[in-house]
């Protein structure tokens, strides 16, 4: 537009030359043309900018509002295209900005509720045994383990979404057998099952390719997949983790196709409808679920860290499934 203009200002000047200068009719008539074409294109400039102007103080102060913690204000798509896409760009970045303070809020409501609990259970028992209203045995020390047992999973929860986060989550790579990992998975939750009510059974083949990655990690994939599916499962329900051969997903590559599949199934409800398409986004959750919604979210993390895929279905029959895929590295022996 600056150039433009300097175009105009040049020919504007031409044309006066030419009608200072001007010997004939003809010679007007041009440098009259000229000019009248001059100021029109000076007018609709100035047009121009005063359309630009409104838009641009609309910016100004929604930006201003955005600063000062408003992160639902949106301004009117109006004037020249590039007003607008500006507009719905700042729009959109509001948005985004508004749907994250939700979601942050939500979240730390729900991780003050989740460290509630612990320490309530904690400071009343500790009380307790202090005051010799209880005694200081196995079976009043049990619940103030449990909820340190709680409290340590949380923190370690945050401390893995941060890592996650920052790009800085470490594995320690090594081959192993999937099967018998799996089977301490489910044989760790065996008395909170029983508890509940739910059959928690594991169906592992006696080989299944060797993997490279980090046993810790997936441990913990496997472990948020089980505490998820028994939450979600009634009692006289039942929760299946297995773990088989199979072909990874598409997004891996094909030198490393062959891998591990861990699909863990339970007899619940299913996922929402609404949170199904968002299932492993961070801080979603159902609206029953007593957890922060972090579970999947880190699942789906630690997967995707190892080069694998995840994803969460309904089934036909009711109920839902996660299926996890690991894929195993050229060059790896596939069977133990």
């Amino acid at each position: 537009m600056l150039a433009f203009g300097i175009l105009l200002v040049a020919a504007a000047a031409w044309a006066w030359a030419g009608l200072s200068g001007a010997s004939s009719g003809i010679g007007v008539v041009v440098g009259l043309a000229v000019l009248a074409v001059v100021v029109v294109a000076l007018v609709l400039i100035v047009r121009w900018v005063r359309g630009l102007a409104e838009p641009v103080d609309d910016l100004v102060a929604a930006a201003g509002r955005v600063e000062a913690g408003d992160f639902d204000v949106q301004v009117l798509e109006r004037g020249p295209r590039e007003a607008r896409t500006l507009a719905r760009a700042f729009n959109r970045m509001s948005a985004q900005l508004a749907t994250t303070e939700r979601e942050r809020r939500g979240f730390l409501a729900d991780l003050t509720h989740e460290l509630r609990t612990p320490l309530a259970v904690v400071r009343g028992n500790a009380e307790a045994i202090a005051d010799g209203v209880y005694p200081a045995d196995s079976a009043h020390l049990a619940p103030i383990m449990d909820a340190t047992r709680t409290l340590e999973r949380l923190v370690d929860d945050l401390r893995t979404v941060a890592q996650a986060e920052a790009g800085d989550l470490a594995l320690r790579r090594e081959a192993f057998d999937v099967g018998p990992l799996l089977l301490d998975a489910v044989a760790g939750f065996a008395s909170e099952a029983a508890e509940h009510g739910v059959q928690l059974t594991a169906h592992v083949p006696e080989e299944l390719p060797i993997v490279e990655a980090d046993p810790v990690r997936i441990a913990q994939v496997v472990g948020n997949l089980l505490v998820n599916a028994l939450r979600s499962t009634p009692a006289g329900g039942g929760v299946v983790a297995a773990a088989a051969p199979g072909p990874g997903a598409d997004s891996i590559p094909a030198a490393a196709a062959d891998g591990v599949v861990i699909t863990v199934r339970d007899s619940g409800p299913g996922f929402p409808p609404d949170l199904l398409t968002h299932a492993f986004d961070r801080f979603a959750k159902g609206p029953d679920s007593p957890g922060a919604g972090l579970g999947l979210a880190i699942a789906r993390d630690l997967v995707v860290a190892h080069g694998g895929t995840i994803e969460a279905r309904n089934l036909p029959a009711g109920g839902a499934e996660v299926v996890v895929r690991l894929p195993t590295p050229s060059g790896t022996d596939r069977s133990p």
